[in-house]
């Protein structure tokens, strides 16, 4: 069987229990047709780019899939008859990634650091510390 990476955005406006039930409807479909979901992943709430269908935000969900391509083909259609979902995108991978994906991973994405570490400058230079220029362009 294949390895796959399904993950939908559902409806802002939907409670966490209703996306939890979303989540196992599609969790049902691959089962029932011989498919196995090896990891489930809700994500939260989130912003997106841009709106879809007047929605700013939407609720992530990831599912690990191992299931041959015809499991994938009914989940793709049973998925985009649901109305509360908005978008949605499978993936087939190599192997799956071992512990939390990388969205679950807080602690990497704090430790690399942002603006606030260097003065929000590349190489940590405030306007003081160019060189100045005279009014014909020449380094004092």
């Amino acid at each position: 069987m294949a390895l796959y990476e399904h993950v939908f955005l559902a409806r802002q406006d939907l409670a966490q229990a209703q996306v939890d039930a979303l989540a196992e409807a599609a969790t049902k479909i691959i089962e029932d047709n011989k498919g196995k979901v090896v990891k489930t992943e809700t994500w939260g709430l989130r912003g997106m780019a841009y709106k879809i269908a007047k929605n700013r935000k939407a609720h992530y969900v990831l599912l690990d899939i191992d299931a041959p391509a015809g499991v994938v083909a009914e989940l793709e259609r049973q998925t985009a008859i649901n109305e509360d979902i908005i978008r949605y995108m499978t993936i087939k991978v190599d192997a799956h990634e071992a512990g939390p994906s990388v969205m679950m991973r807080k602690s990497e994405r704090s430790e690399r650091g942002g603006r606030g570490e260097r003065g929000g400058r590349e190489g940590g230079r405030d306007r003081d510390d160019r060189p100045r220029r005279d009014r014909d362009g020449d380094d004092a």
